[in-house]
């Protein structure tokens, strides 16, 4: 099965320093094949054929506490789960100096449409909408200071997501699709 991990709270401000290319040989110390990473937050793809999602989220996290002492939560998606977020992301959401564009990946507490009705967002400025394992989120950056998706930082369900970029979850995809060949 090919996944992708990504890990919330590593090499942001300086704290929970990372070297990804420790981190590659941390999963594959842990039995995961073909690794790859992506970028210096967290962004892991990869083949395991022995366990489940659970499993694997399970190894990994205890596999980082061990070799990094940090206790890293991690988020792992198939690639038929990704796939589904990475496609429904709209094609003219960009993440550059015309929008500001992000997914919001969620923990599985946290995993239900209902978690809009939980984000500050104004209709007026954010552009927002689910899809299961994630939270689709825009504004036109002239709007982001307007935006009340700052305000999540903080609560409860920030520390249930961990968010990258458009330009990142498209990155990802792309690495997965290319394990599949």
């Amino acid at each position: 099965m090919i996944y992708a991990a990504l890990l919330r709270g590593i090499n942001v401000g300086g704290n929970n320093k990372v070297n990804m290319k420790e981190l590659k040989q941390v999963f594959e110390e842990a039995g995961m094949t073909d690794v790859k990473t992506y970028i210096n937050s967290g962004n892991i793809v990869f083949k395991d054929a022995a366990r489940t999602k659970q499993q694997v989220m399970a190894v990994l996290e205890e596999a980082i506490f061990a070799h990094f002492g940090l206790r890293i939560k991690v988020l792992v998606y198939t690639i038929d789960e990704y796939s589904r977020i990475a496609e429904a992301v709209p094609a003219e959401w960009t993440n550059d100096d015309q929008l500001k564009s992000d997914v919001l990946f969620l923990w599985e507490e946290a995993d239900d449409e209902a978690v809009l009705e939980q984000l500050p967002l104004k209709p007026e400025v954010d552009r927002a909408q689910y899809v299961p394992g994630a939270i689709l989120w825009s504004v036109d950056r002239d709007k982001v200071t307007k935006s009340g998706m700052a305000k999540i930082v903080g609560t409860k369900l920030y520390k249930l997501v961990t968010i990258r970029n458009v330009n990142s979850v498209r990155k990802i995809y792309g690495l997965m699709r290319d394990m599949e060949e």
